[in-house]
Order: C-alpha cells, then structure tokens, then sequence
C-alpha cells in the first residue's frame, strides 16, 4: 500500500480524544485522508463493541435465564483479569480474518485498532504482547495523551446514559475510571526509546499526540494540524525502521 499505514494502533486513556480524531478521519476525503495523514480507508478493529457485548449478555443471563455472569461481577469489574488480555487476542484474530478474506485489504484499507489499558490491568506492557508478529510487524502507534483530570473531565461531559454503548458517548463512573485508568503505564511502556517501543524482539515506531487542550473537541483545523504532524512523523520513523 503505497503511502499509506498498513496498521495503525490508537492508544489512550478513556475520552482521551480517540473516537473523536477517528471520527474526523472518516469525514475526509479518501484523498484527502491518504495525502495529508497517510492513510487509506479505514478498517476500525476497537475492544469496547467486544467488552460491552459481555455486560449485555451477563445481564441477559441473571435476569432471563438465572444464569451465573460470565464476565463481569455486578459492579462491571471483569472477573477473571486475563479477559483483558483476550480482548487483545480477539482484536489479532479480527485482524488476520480481514486478510483471509479479502485479498485485496491491504490495497484497500489502514486497519486502525483502538483500545485503553490502565496500569491495575496490565497496562500497555501486558497487552501488546498478546498482538501477533504479524500484526505487530505492520503497525506504527499513536498515543494520545492527556492527565487522568482531563480524561475523568471528558468522560463525564460526554456521556450519555440513554446510550452507554455508542462509541462518542459512552463513559464510566468516576469511581470505576479512577481504579482503572488514573494510573496508566505508558511513560514506563515507552521510556526505553522516544521513537520504538519494544515488543518480544520487534521494534514497532510510536508518537504521541498531546490533547490537554482538548484540540479534538469543536477544534477541526487544530486537529487537523496536529494529528498531521504527529503522522508525518510516525510514517518518517516507519519508513526508517
């Protein structure tokens, strides 16, 4: 796929900014997307459809089947923390289904693949190992950055209780962002280099997209302006690799 991201992973803390510079991807052009941001159609592989299916069906199970919860414990808290990591795992088997299927994907699409880790599940250490070589060999990171104040702020203005599982406008209590996200572990995760991160044995090439000022709200050409530096840059360092 010349000139465009084969994979990009989206990283950050919960309304960090994420679904909001994805959405402002998709309203571009297709040449406009590929000249200024390196990137084709995007093919959106994100954990919170997965992880909001399993609260539904551990509601459905205790109220219509009087089934024990799969997943989940009452309070939302994951049972078994290793579900974390298997969320991982199914984003990877999404993303070689795609290219099982479809012989022309990588002419066609950037695979864009979004999800959040805090430290008191793993953090980004603990997920990205459960990413094939595959997967990995193909993908270039963007972190964005924002305080866990910020992330907590956003988190309540957006969300929208006659739709916690839209994508622009779920969100978490308080108390449940503060266990999993005021600590995150990106800063351990990527301090060994300022442009790789390591993974097993691979070297995949990262950038960090500062939103404490919240450029992602109401603030398209800032956006714009931005995200296209932060991916100028990481297609230099994937380009260098």
């Amino acid at each position: 796929m010349t000139g465009t991201f084969d994979t990009l992973i989206l990283i950050g803390r919960p309304a960090s900014g994420k679904s909001e510079i994805i959405d402002f991807l998709q309203h571009l052009t297709d040449v406009e997307r590929r000249q200024r941001f390196h990137l084709a159609e995007l093919d959106i592989l994100d954990d919170f459809p997965m992880l909001w299916a399993w609260f539904e069906e551990d509601a459905l199970l205790e109220k219509h089947f009087q089934r024990s919860r799969l997943h989940t414990d009452k309070e939302g808290y994951f049972i078994h923390e290793d579900l974390w990591r298997l969320l991982i795992e199914r984003l990877d088997l999404d993303f070689h289904k795609r290219r099982r299927d479809d012989p022309n994907y990588s002419c066609q699409y950037t695979t864009l693949v979004e999800f959040s880790r805090g430290s008191e599940h793993g953090g980004y250490a603990s997920a990205f190992p459960h990413f094939s070589d595959d997967l990995l060999g193909r993908a270039s990171v963007l972190y964005v950055q924002v305080s866990f104040e910020e992330s907590l702020r956003k988190n309540q203005l957006r969300f929208n209780p006659e739709r916690p599982d839209s994508i622009l406008e779920h969100g978490l209590p308080d108390e449940k962002m503060e266990r999993l996200y005021k600590n995150v572990d990106w800063d351990f995760f990527s301090n060994p280099d300022p442009n790789f991160l390591q993974v097993r044995e691979g070297l995949i090439p990262y950038a960090v997209f500062e939103n404490d000022d919240d450029v992602t709200t109401n603030k398209p050409d800032l956006l714009a302006f931005r995200l296209e530096e932060c991916l100028e840059h990481l297609w230099q360092l994937h380009h260098g690799k």
